[in-house]
């Protein structure tokens, strides 16, 4: 409990503002307790030595300092995850089968406690929970001011699309957030979690001032800044996940997680619809904050580092001032002393659009998840053209067809799960990582629901009319997501098995493409629903998703030899 809440925000800064951090929230190497690693015990005098003394001393400790799982198998699962885990991110300190240099900072042991592969299972359940509860109260965000944009209308005096602009600058705002914040969380000296705070405090504030605006401009400048605010639980709380889990566990808690962010959106009319009926259109802001705030504070003090390399980084810094050893760095830093500003750029800006341009199967993935997103999100704008204008339900009630997708989702990921515990783990834990496999054939569960999507689609466009009962085409909507949910979660592990060196950049620039085709649907789906109908328009987005259905069969069938072709996929 006490290394949480001193890894947590809360304690980095009683630590910061400590005049004794040594004895307040002390670290191991703190104490006088502590033994040191053989070779790195020094006193003030060894410090001013040359640096080739000081070396050639430290030589008989390049094991001490060493990472384990080089040298040793661990014969407890416990033990294999943080062996094996650091082939699985990309991101993570990366273990050499050679020993690495004396002045290298690593963990002190297989079974280090404060290796997050080797936390205890309460602790990495705890931190699942801070994501899943962040992520749900960024992404309800989106879809809670859904209900108010008739009255936004009404006092502001501003038209349909000008008061929609709400919800489309916020997905905006959290599609563009991780091209910044997923990069900036990989710098050791700067971590995850202060991001996760820093902008989760922004977030709340926002949120309060969006319940006192009295101007639409500001109002909307707020809404898409406080999607930009909460977007790095997007941009890195799947790489929180990653540091603590096993590549075989890891797609059962991912799974688990994204139901947060893909209930969210759902649930957001449901919450607010018939408070906003009664209270007025700020009470979708007031209820934002109220949730963005409960979930700020427990993150303050909860929530440790996760990202191994911020962990060795401060590690070394400690033991540089335990040991009056400044050459003393982790592998993270060494690495990245000799990259500039504009490499870091490139990698995090340039390279993922490069890898679309020229890989086929990671641009199928990007218009897909594109596609689908802005399926979803023109739903909000067609649900009152259905269930207001055709079967005359109030404010309040509009909302309630979004429960439709909570069967869909407790459908599909059981059925994921299952499917992945008894055909998938056993065979990763059999097979070499990187692939553990061959990774096409985990896109099957998307190849087997490929065509419930257009499915779905096509049941709600051809039924939503007044003379047809508006059970009806809820049930489509049901079906739609469960196609929607498995594809997904089908096309994140293959690229995150086939591009395990891009794959941060490019989850963040599939994100950012999605997200702006999400934005871009709520602004043109109002004019297509009255221009074609909710029936034509429903149905032209259904042929997307036949086209798109087909691209999944071909990319399960043939992907292999695409990753053969390809300079950044992994084939071996």
């Amino acid at each position: 409990m006490w290394d949480t809440i001193r890894e947590s925000s809360l304690g980095q800064i009683v630590r910061l503002l400590s005049r004794s951090p040594h004895l307040l929230l002390p670290y191991p190497e703190e104490l006088d307790s502590f033994q040191l690693p053989a070779g790195l015990s020094a006193s003030p005098s060894t410090s001013k030595l040359d640096d080739g003394l000081r070396k050639s001393t430290a030589v008989a400790s390049e094991l001490s300092l060493s990472p384990a799982s080089a040298s040793a198998t661990p014969s407890e699962e416990k033990d294999l995850e943080a062996a094996t885990s650091q082939t699985w991110d990309s991101t993570a300190t990366t273990p050499s089968l050679e020993a690495p240099a004396p002045d290298v900072v690593d963990w002190y042991s297989a079974s280090d406690p404060a290796n997050p592969q080797n936390w205890s299972l309460a602790k990495k359940i705890w931190v699942t929970t801070q994501m899943g509860l962040y992520t749900f109260a960024v992404y309800v965000g989106s879809s809670l001011y859904a209900p108010s944009e008739t009255q936004v209308m009404a006092v502001f005096g501003a038209r349909l699309e000008a008061a929609a602009l709400g919800i489309a600058l916020y997905v905006a705002g959290y599609g563009l957030g991780p091209l910044l914040w997923s990069p900036l969380s990989e710098i050791p000296g700067v971590g995850r979690t202060r991001i996760y705070v820093a902008t989760l405090a922004a977030f709340a504030a926002l949120a309060l001032g969006a319940c006192l605006v009295d101007s639409l401009p500001g109002l909307l400048v707020l809404r898409f800044l406080l999607g930009f605010a909460g977007s790095p639980c997007l941009a890195t709380a799947g790489a929180t996940l990653d540091d603590m889990y096993a590549p075989w566990k890891l797609p059962y808690v991912l799974t688990v997680w994204s139901c947060s962010a893909t209930l969210g959106p759902a649930l957001g009319p449901v919450v607010s619809g018939f408070a906003v009926a009664r209270m007025g259109w700020r009470w979708s802001s007031w209820e934002l904050f109220w949730l963005a705030t409960p979930v700020l504070v427990v993150m303050s003090v909860g929530l440790p580092e996760t990202n191994p390399d911020t962990i060795l980084h401060r590690r070394a810094a400690r033991l540089r001032a335990r040991t009056a050893r400044p050459e003393l760095l982790c592998e993270a830093d060494r690495k990245r002393a000799h990259m500039t500003p504009r490499q870091v750029a490139v990698d995090a800006l340039i390279k993922p659009w490069q890898i679309n341009a020229l890989d086929p199967a990671v641009l199928y993935t990007t218009v897909y998840a594109a596609v689908l997103y802005a399926t979803y999100y023109s739903f909000f704008e067609a649900f009152p053209l259905v269930f207001v204008d055709m079967h005359g339900f109030n404010l309040g009630e509009s909302g309630l067809p979004f429960l439709a997708f909570v069967p869909g989702l407790l459908i599909a990921v059981p059925g994921y799960i299952a499917w992945f515990r008894l055909k998938v783990e056993p065979a990763m834990r059999r097979e070499p990582p990187p692939l553990y496999g061959h990774p096409e054939s985990r896109l099957f569960p998307a190849v087997l629901t490929a065509f419930l999507a257009p499915t779905g689609l096509f049941i709600f466009a051809w039924t939503s009319r007044p003379d047809i009962h508006w059970i009806v085409p809820i049930l489509g909507l049901m079906v739609l997501f469960i196609g929607v949910v498995v594809s997904f979660q089908c096309m994140n592990f293959y690229i995150s098995r086939c591009y395990p060196k891009y794959s941060a950049s490019l989850f963040a620039a599939n994100t950012f493409a999605r997200s702006c085709f999400a934005a871009g649907s709520i602004l043109f789906s109002t004019p297509m629903y009255k221009a074609l109908g909710v029936g034509g328009g429903v149905s032209l987005l259904g042929g997307f998703s036949v086209l798109c259905a087909f691209g999944t069969i071909v990319l399960w069938r043939h992907g292999d030899r695409l990753r053969i072709r390809s300079r950044f996929a992994q084939s071996s």
